[in-house]
């Protein structure tokens, strides 16, 4: 029998784009799929066929909003902080980062239960990283979906999330652990209260999000994953990636799609590329190159021009672009690592926040990239980076090898599969 399934990503284009390749093998079988969006991204899911319900994580403002509008003011506002090492973070972007967060979860909570009641769903799929307790209230089957590094899901063998530190090496761990406790304290301890009276079980540890007891999936390639010191609960089964199917056709400039040199794509995310003094220095850095360079310039696309063996958009078709190139310039958040390994792409991982160092350094530890510092790499380092990737002929065996192996089973019709179940049946579903 047709389900209604009813997805809530969070409100940026990574959490969103995921939602969307598992919502569309779910539509195509039947089933009724909504998203639940900002106000912000209004149609853009019902451009992908979808029906949308809206709902705001703060006042409205007084102008219309992009997609994403808060997070990318937020972004651009706190950028200085990117410079500091992760420690220093915690108390200048992360706190203020949860804290933004957790106000959303307070203030759409009433929302999101008018929207449930409404709907009446079989299953609630989610991808966020704070808690909703209007979801666990609601007496409806639900499914967590991590989409960021699976540091989020903590294992003391392992290092912390945020610190980008090695997996090799324990120096440091316990200190950023111990400032990130008392950096989070009080306001974890507000909104474990918060969830509490709202009809929530209080957040263990220094979590902000409960597990599923239904379903919970998490997007790593296996060849990335962490070796941990105990198994995760038995309702976690892993995606080893999850890309949504590109209907568009990219046609690259002549200048571009021939001549000398490597195919380079370049692409810090639509929240990172809002750093233009950093998309400048990129851009000037790779005009020196031999190689011919794609931009995804990013909302601030008219801040910046492109050098002559360049060419770019404010937005592009990723999923169609990645087969075309050779080697990807990233900001190394998990959708752009994970698409990588989907399509073999060896990456230059350039972090700017969360949990994109523990991605940069996971990529460089495991032989799959370079790890680079993202504002004080030098020109040759960079253009020594790309060149060794492209040269490394083993890496690119290995690369096509689970780039076969995930396409051959796509972590979209397996996440289809198992909520599929859980609409039907009703039951936890064990890996």
């Amino acid at each position: 029998m047709p389900a209604t399934i009813v997805f809530f990503p969070e409100g940026a284009f990574g959490p969103t784009n995921n939602c969307v390749g598992i919502g569309e093998v779910l539509r195509e079988r039947g089933h009724r799929v909504l998203f639940v969006v900002e106000e912000s991204f209004a149609g853009n899911l019902e451009a992908h066929g979808f029906e949308e319900r809206l709902m705001r994580l703060g006042p409205a403002p007084e102008v219309e909003e992009e997609p994403g509008q808060f997070w990318k003011d937020f972004i651009r506002e706190t950028a200085p902080v990117f410079r500091k090492p992760t420690i220093d973070q915690l108390a200048e972007f992360i706190e203020p980062t949860w804290r933004a967060l957790c106000d959303g979860s307070r203030y759409v909570d009433d929302r999101l239960r008018e929207i449930f009641d409404e709907l009446e769903p079989d299953v609630i799929v989610e991808d966020n990283v704070v808690a909703f307790p209007a979801i666990l209230d609601a007496g409806r089957p639900w499914v967590r979906i991590v989409s960021c590094n699976p540091l989020e899901l903590k294992d003391e063998a392992l290092p912390p999330v945020f610190s980008g530190y090695p997996t090799a090496d324990p120096l440091g761990w316990a200190d950023f652990r111990e400032q990130y406790k008392r950096t989070i304290s009080e306001l974890h301890a507000e909104f474990s209260q918060f969830c509490s009276e709202r009809g929530a079980p209080p957040l263990r540890g220094s979590e902000f999000i409960h597990e599923s007891e239904w379903l919970d999936l998490y997007v790593f390639p296996a060849a990335l994953d962490y070796p941990r010191s105990r198994p995760l609960g038995p309702t976690w089964h892993r995606l080893e990636t999850c890309v949504r199917r590109s209907q568009t056709e990219v046609v690259l400039p002549e200048h571009v799609a021939e001549g000398n040199g490597a195919l380079v794509y370049l692409s810090l995310g639509s929240l990172g590329s809002a750093d233009v003094d950093l998309m400048k220095r990129l851009v000037d850095a790779l005009s020196h190159t031999r190689h011919r360079v794609v931009v995804s310039k990013g909302p601030q696309h008219t801040e910046f021009e492109l050098a002559e063996n360049m060419w770019g958009q404010e937005f592009l078709p990723q999923p169609a672009l990645l087969p075309l190139v050779d080697v990807v310039l990233t900001h190394a958040g998990n959708n752009t690592t994970t698409e990588c390994f989907h399509e073999g792409k060896p990456m230059v991982a350039l972090p700017l926040f969360w949990d994109q160092y523990d991605n940069a350094q996971r990529v460089a530890e495991t032989g799959f990239g370079v790890r680079l510092a993202t504002y004080s790499f030098e020109e040759d380092e960079l253009q020594t980076a790309i060149d060794h990737l492209l040269a490394d002929r083993g890496l690119a065996e290995r690369m096509a090898s689970i780039a076969a192996g995930a396409q051959a089973s796509p972590g979209t019709e397996r996440a289809a599969d198992l909520i599929e179940s859980l609409a039907r049946d009703h039951v936890p579903i064990p890996r």
